[in-house]
């Protein structure tokens, strides 16, 4: 489990392909603090640390993932916002995020606020998804690219948010343009109550 508090960047230094698999090598403040099987959300995405070397750290990702995610996007020399698992105890300071990422958005808009940057993304919204609580509401959450967000003026399939001078500067938002893709994992909270609400009428029918 994370909060979407990203504590930094990490760059991606190595992509191996292996049959449907990639292997991603990062470098990583925090590698020296690593150890095999340990999880950290990679634009929101939880991976699992296979390998160590120095000061780069391998995860490996499977076609499910890459077909949900952005990561078969990255390129070497890319920054990756990661995040390690939470502590038991520890605060909440961002939402609940599984690192289980729900699909991809991309961004259709940036507008400097003078000094902080409001960002819009569309994403497909299926209607079965939406019935399963796979969309955003005005003030709820969303965690984009392993970031815990504030969701503004959700329509049917769009969102923005707006991210602070800090959140620009530490994390890869300030590489995010019109055009790009993200990760984003929608409310788990909300998924819950959508999906209870629905088996409800099903037993009610």
């Amino acid at each position: 489990m994370f909060s979407g508090i990203v504590e930094t960047t990490a760059t991606v230094v190595a992509i191996e392909r292996e049959q449907d698999n990639l292997h991603f090598t990062l470098r990583s403040p925090f590698t020296s603090e690593l150890k095999i099987d340990q999880s950290i959300a990679h634009n929101g995405v939880c991976l699992t640390v296979v390998r160590i070397k120095d000061d780069t750290y391998t995860v490996t990702a499977m076609r499910e993932t890459l077909d949900r995610s952005n990561l078969g996007l990255i390129q070497v020399g890319d920054e990756v916002n990661v995040e390690r698992s939470m502590q038991m105890g520890g605060r909440l300071d961002g939402h609940i995020v599984q690192g289980h990422v729900d699909q991809t958005a991309r961004c259709i808009r940036v507008e400097d606020q003078e000094g902080s940057h409001e960002f819009t993304f569309e994403y497909d919204a299926d209607p079965e998804m939406v019935k399963r609580g796979y969309f955003t509401v005005d003030k709820g959450s969303v965690c984009v690219n392993g970031v815990s967000l504030t969701v503004c003026r959700p329509t049917r399939n769009t969102f923005a948010v707006c991210i602070i001078p800090y959140t620009f500067e530490n994390t890869n938002f300030h590489d995010i343009k019109e055009g790009t893709v993200v990760n984003i994992e929608f409310d788990i909270l909300g998924k819950y109550i959508a999906q209870y609400q629905s088996r409800m009428q099903e037993l009610d029918s």
